[in-house]
């Protein structure tokens, strides 16, 4: 006989799968806009323009999906995903705005890429998300 806990365990790994699936989706995506329009079809402006279209739905879907993850997380999951958003996006605000301040001011040799702002995302989310786990623990 199946308890309610079961199939909301059930339901937690379905929208962990989907996540993952439409997130690999978006970077797949991603990949094909970027490498795509070099390597592929030289820059056609009505490939690419059609490829980011693409990028931009699928990354919506992977936000709809995202919003269906939390929503299965029980209450402390939710609260260390909700602090760590929190976290992250002042780390984003803060330090995207230091780091493009530093590119236009000069006091830095090299342009201040997204990369480099998508990279201290991750890695802020990462570190918040652990942190928290290990205080909730």
């Amino acid at each position: 006989m199946k308890t309610q806990n079961d199939s909301r365990c059930a339901e937690s790994r379905r929208s962990t799968v989907n996540l993952a699936i439409w997130t690999a989706a978006w970077v797949l995506s991603l990949a094909l806009v970027t490498f795509g329009a070099r390597c592929l079809w030289d820059f056609n402006m009505a490939l690419t323009i059609l490829f980011i279209l693409v990028n931009l739905a699928t990354g919506v879907g992977m936000l709809v999906y995202y919003v269906k993850y939390l929503r299965n997380l029980d209450e402390l999951q939710r609260k260390i995903s909700m602090e760590a958003m929190g976290v992250t996006l002042g780390v984003a605000v803060v330090g995207g705005l230091a780091f493009s301040t530093l590119d236009v001011t000069n006091v830095i040799s090299f342009d201040a890429e997204i990369s480099y702002l998508v990279i201290l995302i991750g890695i802020s989310y990462i570190f918040s998300i652990a942190v928290a786990n290990s205080r909730y623990k």
